[in-house]
């Protein structure tokens, strides 16, 4: 007889209990992470424990729906990608909690959508910080995993938003713009110059950041 996804995600919340690890927990909410709840799981544990499972899209929104940062995880391992929407991206985008889900969802899932390049176009020019985050996390994931999807982003409308937020207040996002540069222009020598012309100010500018972000740049590409 097949298993409910009521019985599954009960199995799923015994194995959880049985890996959990307070201290990682502990210190995720020392830093600021906090869930209704947080078992502390690694990664490497909910990989094993998303291998019992046959990928199942019910399964997957049941379990990012919960306030749960295992079950978040899991969720993005479990999704179909063939099955998974542009429409339910877009609702997912803007229900991102913290950075660690932004990593897995684009490692785990988006990455593997044959829409992954429109998704990141869309969202590198959203006026929601948390949404352009996840569009240049997308993209650095993209060129990571060599996808031609990559090649297909127009250039110039990375290279504006990615420059934008690179003295932005939010250091995830200034992280996330810099990755972006840096994969952009690793690609050719010309990609790398368009890069260094564009931040070309950042040399003198007033902010520390802004200076260190211009050196790093020229050694990533000078290197």
């Amino acid at each position: 007889m097949e298993e409910s996804i009521n019985d599954i995600i009960r199995k799923i919340r015994t194995d959880l209990r049985r890996y959990m690890n307070g201290i990682a927990a502990a210190g995720m909410r020392d830093k600021g992470v906090h869930y209704r709840m947080n078992f502390g799981v690694e990664i490497l544990r909910l990989k094993r424990i998303a291998a019992k499972y046959t990928p199942n899209k019910d399964l997957a929104q049941r379990l990012w729906n919960e306030d749960v940062r295992e079950l978040k995880i899991l969720a993005t391992m479990l999704y179909p990608p063939h099955e998974f929407s542009t429409d339910t991206a877009e609702l997912w985008v803007r229900e991102i909690p913290y950075q660690e889900i932004r990593e897995q969802w684009c490692m785990n899932l988006l990455q593997k959508l044959d829409t992954a390049g429109v998704l990141v176009e869309r969202w590198i020019s959203d006026a929601d910080e948390s949404v352009r985050a996840t569009g240049y996390w997308l993209y650095a994931r993209l060129c990571l995993a060599a996808s031609p999807l990559s090649e297909n982003i127009p250039g110039g409308a990375l290279l504006e938003a990615s420059c934008g937020d690179l003295e932005n207040e939010s250091i995830v996002l200034r992280q996330a713009a810099l990755n972006v540069l840096r994969f952009y222009g690793r690609v050719s020598g010309d990609r790398a110059a368009e890069v260094m012309h564009k931040i070309g100010s950042f040399q003198h500018s007033l902010r520390p950041a802004g200076r260190e972000i211009f050196d790093a740049l020229r050694f990533e590409f000078e290197g």
